[in-house]
């Protein structure tokens, strides 16, 4: 069974994979990763996908492994080693990242994978009120978003943050009065949710006041992925309703660390692209 590359025609296939293994049917967010990353999948001789991955690129510096997925029936078979070390070879040298589920972490220990920290995804009905500090961006800034994220990711995020407008419900602005941006957020729609990221902001304050701002415009619950080295973020958010939840772990690759500015890093766009 060869590794082949997964196109869009295999949306349909990706959501019964990923609702057989209690996913759910997250289209958007697959639609969003297939057309901005490199899908990879296995095919049973039946014609049946049984295995997925996706990597998305950021320039040549970091990538990120995502969607690691193997069908029952084809668990403890090697699929899933198979694939994550196809990506990584695909990423050609690039530091390469992940974010895992408890099932899922023996497996990329045993590929070289490292813990270098652990987050909580906290979801409910936002029961704060918007902070009013923020502004809707705007065309223009686009550019100066791209640059700061760019501080902070340590990579060339460009051509993902420029489909993420598109994708986004509502992208938001915080202005530094030097007639630069301070901090961004974003917020899009999932199956269940609202998800409520990225969110890279200057400091603790100006992060919790994007994200109210976002929170309280949105109708229904909120998803919000908090580090653990962020407890004074996870406390605001459990005071307003949004409950910690399902954990997980962030791994990278070999020894180094992430580049960029972490300390500027308060919520991935998703936990599937850092």
């Amino acid at each position: 069974m060869p590794i082949r590359e997964l196109t869009s025609d295999d949306l349909d296939a990706c959501l019964d994979l990923a609702e057989s293994r209690r996913w759910g049917r997250e289209e958007r967010k697959w639609r969003f990763l297939l057309e901005g990353g490199e899908g990879y999948g296995i095919t049973d001789p039946d014609g049946t996908l049984v295995a997925t991955t996706v990597l998305t690129r950021y320039g040549a510096r970091t990538a990120a492994v995502s969607m690691v997925l193997v069908a029952e029936r084809r668990e403890r078979r090697g699929l899933a080693g198979r694939l994550v070390r196809h990506a990584v070879e695909r990423a050609g040298g690039a530091t390469v990242f992940l974010n895992a589920t408890a099932m899922g972490r023996p497996l990329y220990e045993r590929l070289g994978f490292r813990v270098t920290g652990a987050a909580a995804m906290h979801v409910g009905v936002f029961g704060g009120e918007a902070a009013g500090v923020s502004r809707a961006a705007a065309p223009e800034d686009l550019k100066a978003i791209a640059d700061l994220d760019a501080e902070v990711a340590g990579a060339d995020r460009s051509a993902m943050l420029e489909r993420y407008t598109g994708f986004a419900e509502e992208l938001r602005v915080v202005e530094d009065g030097r007639g630069g941006i301070a901090g961004y957020a974003g917020r899009w729609r999932n199956v269940a949710n609202t998800v409520v990221g990225p969110v890279i902001a200057a400091d603790p304050g100006t992060a919790r006041a994007l994200i109210a701002d976002l929170a309280a415009r949105t109708r229904g619950p909120v998803r919000v992925e908090v580090a653990d080295d962020r407890p004074e973020l996870a406390a605001w958010l459990e005071a307003r309703g949004v409950a910690a939840g399902m954990r997980t772990s962030d791994m990278v690759l070999g020894a180094g660390p992430l580049p960029g500015d972490r300390s500027r890093f308060f919520a991935p766009v998703m936990s599937a692209l850092g």
